[in-house]
């Protein structure tokens, strides 16, 4: 396997950072993880941006130049032999704080630490699609806006960690994290929205939770199917009074839900709106890719 390490492209037995990396130390760094169908990167740019603004609203600059990652990117997967007709390319950017003397002062790191990993997609298994998973919703609690902006995708992802060992506990498929006030946010790796009665319903930013790219082009395509869509604060009790439910994310497109904390969603099975609007995604991500060269 190669890896991108700071300038260069080295195996992955030769792809070693320092002990005192501020991003082993602290978690003190930024990341994306972007996917392609075939050789075409999904949402390239605009996952680029994202790690750009997570980076400087924790005063990290990346040593990257914009113009550069996607020849980057490219070069990760051709030289996985990934991203062609066989096999799609996972795709994880890290860039931490790197290297420094032992404190909290991100002066102390000189030149930050960049690595691109280029592996297999391994979508989740078609038979979840058709019957759908189960959640929890977790003891544990989002983080507080205030004292952590979910907007940056900070390597630091202890909050997440804890809610997922929830999930794993109770044998299901992930944990539903709510916030300060028990309203809705978001799962582990993925955005939540349910439907009642045609209409479809996914937590406001406000809520504390990050505003996923998949989340805004199922807000868009739903609009384009003339499904109202309503953003705001939600409780746990709305969502196990809706018609159906499903997760948005990046690698799995459009999961369909079908029980929380071991009480059906609506009949107990993906929804008509959910599977509309998976099919109209499907129909429609070349849209979403980058250009052919």
């Amino acid at each position: 396997m190669w890896i991108f390490l700071n300038d260069r492209f080295v195996q992955e037995q030769d792809a070693k950072i320092s002990v005192f990396d501020h991003g082993f130390l602290y978690g003190d760094g930024v990341y994306e993880t972007i996917r392609s169908y075939g050789k075409r990167i999904f949402m390239r740019d605009h996952h680029l941006a994202r790690l750009h603004r997570s980076a400087d609203a924790i005063g990290l600059t990346i040593p990257v130049p914009l113009s550069e990652w996607p020849g980057l990117l490219h070069e990760a997967m051709d030289r996985n032999r990934l991203g062609n007709d066989r096999t799609d390319a996972y795709l994880r950017i890290t860039v931490s704080r790197g290297a420094g003397e032992i404190g909290l002062d991100p002066a102390l790191c000189p030149t930050p630490t960049v690595v691109i990993m280029a592996k297999p997609l391994h979508p989740p298994a078609d038979e979840l699609y058709q019957r759908g998973v189960s959640l929890i919703v977790a003891q544990t609690r989002r983080n507080l806006p205030s004292a952590l902006s979910p907007q940056i995708k900070a390597t630091n992802f202890l909050n997440n960690i804890l809610a997922k060992r929830e999930a794993i506990a109770a044998q299901v498929f992930d944990a539903l994290l709510l916030n300060w006030e028990n309203h809705l946010t978001e799962c582990t790796v993925s955005n939540v929205f349910f439907a009642a009665q045609g209409r479809l319903y996914t937590p406001s930013v406000e809520c504390g939770l990050l505003d996923g790219i998949t989340r805004g082009i199922l807000g868009q395509m739903a609009e384009e199917l003339q499904i109202p869509v309503h953003e705001g604060r939600f409780t746990r009790r709305e969502l196990l009074q809706a018609d159906e439910c499903f997760l948005t994310n990046t690698s799995m497109e459009v999961m369909p839900v079908i029980s929380v904390d071991q009480q059906p969603i609506g009949q107990g099975a993906p929804g008509r709106l959910t599977r509309q609007l998976h099919r109209h995604f499907i129909d429609n991500r070349s849209r979403f890719l980058e250009p052919l060269d």
